[in-house]
């Protein structure tokens, strides 16, 4: 009798924390990648009535007979299932396809989270909303991504700028007519850049020497070229309208100015043909490119950051690294949509997304919570039910202590 009263406390206060846990996940329902909360019970020891008995040559063994004590708590879990991405149109807003944490740090600690809702503060750094960094890898000086130099702060500056590269290439392609008179050609135009970003004017000019024979000059008519030099001359042959794959030249700018390096192109020719129809020829590729500001950004599934500049040059400026444990529901919930590493989380393996089992991101999306509102009333109704039933044991048990103190009467 008095068993059957504390096994219905007992009962009480489980579907207590039950309700407690269900109430949570239905709060945090629009909560952006909030994992909802599970509660497990287990039975309690077993008072011990009388022990099992082995078989005998004249009578057969029997079973134990135990009276339970009631229940308790066995784990209250955080189920990371995947929640649903839905799509922003913000650039900074990114959603994990997978497993894996985005890491943020406040200079002290880091912590984990899957809400990819970020902003930039006044520096550019990329920050959560409670102003922690968001981590990841940084550049080297030649634009590839420094793995080497471990995690840290991602900054996306906005005015940032990048000075002008100098013209190295200049790649020529399309028909030369066969139908050309010799001693009569055509001109190819087009600028380049030096290293302080001015434009100066190139022409090559093409002219028919005999059949199937062609010669260039390349010069420049700008007032700022003081001269063109190497390999400014020269001439080719086409086989069945085609040249070789290595044709091409190497000529050198000079400035005559101490202050402006001079600078070496090389022009290949190798991807002319000669067919009889109207003559194509032109610059297809020039390198080199003015100074530029950063204007926009983008981020890929991979994590990378990719600035845009008004020069129309794209530069990665860092990639967002994420962390993913061999036991994430072993991480501690530490509020604002954080988690701690704990003792049975497992250590951070931090890398790139999309590697060694961690997922990928997507852009202008986040993930929603992963709580499904009619299975946390479906299991509301289970545990207000559980807790009504638990009530019946404490009133029975309770009438059935007032009929023993009736019986004084």
């Amino acid at each position: 009798m008095l068993r059957a009263m504390y096994s219905g406390i007992g009962g009480l206060r489980n579907f207590q924390t039950k309700l407690d846990v269900i109430g949570n996940n239905i709060a945090n329902v629009n909560t952006f990648g909030f994992k909802k909360g599970r509660v497990t019970f287990q039975d309690l020891v077993s008072q011990q009535m009388s022990g099992a008995s082995t078989a005998t040559a004249t009578r057969g063994g029997t079973n134990p007979m135990q009276i339970g004590l009631g229940s308790s708590l066995a784990s209250i879990d955080t189920v990371q299932t995947q929640g649903s991405l839905q799509t922003t149109t913000r650039d900074l807003d990114i959603g994990i396809s997978g497993d894996g944490f985005f890491i943020v740090n406040n200079g002290n600690q880091s912590y984990y989270t899957r809400a990819g809702n970020f902003y930039l503060d006044s520096q550019g750094n990329l920050v959560n909303s409670n102003g922690f960094f968001v981590q990841g890898y940084g550049v080297n000086a030649d634009g590839t991504i420094n793995y080497a130099g471990g995690v840290g702060n991602l900054n996306i500056p906005k005015g940032m700028t990048i000075p002008p590269t100098a013209t190295t290439l200049s790649d020529i392609r399309g028909n030369l007519n066969s139908a050309t008179e010799v001693g009569e050609g055509t001109i190819v135009e087009h600028y380049i850049v030096d290293e302080i970003g001015r434009l100066h004017l190139l022409e090559i000019t093409f002219t028919k020497s005999a059949d199937n024979t062609w010669s260039y000059t390349v010069s420049s008519s700008s007032d700022s070229v003081a001269s063109v030099g190497g390999g400014t001359t020269g001439s080719f042959t086409f086989s069945s309208g085609q040249l070789g794959n290595n044709t091409g030249t190497a000529i050198t700018i000079n400035f005559g100015d101490p202050n402006v390096n001079n600078m070496t192109i090389d022009i290949d020719f190798s991807q002319l043909t000669q067919f009889e129809r109207t003559s194509t020829a032109d610059a297809y590729y020039v390198d080199g490119s003015f100074d530029g500001t950063l204007e926009s950004y983008s981020i890929s599934q991979s994590g990378e950051i990719y600035g845009v500049f008004s020069n129309n040059e794209v530069r990665l400026l860092g990639q967002i690294a994420l962390a993913n444990f061999n036991n994430p529901e072993g991480l501690t919930k530490a509020g604002n949509n954080l988690y701690m590493a704990s003792a049975n989380s497992g250590m951070p393996q931090i890398g790139t997304p999309g590697e060694e089992g961690r997922g990928s991101l997507m852009g202008s999306a986040l993930e929603m919570s992963n709580v499904d509102l009619s299975e946390e009333f479906t299991e509301m109704i289970v545990a207000q039910r559980g807790f009504q039933a638990n009530t019946r044991i404490i009133t029975t048990s309770d009438e059935i202590l007032q009929e023993l103190v009736n019986l004084k009467r």
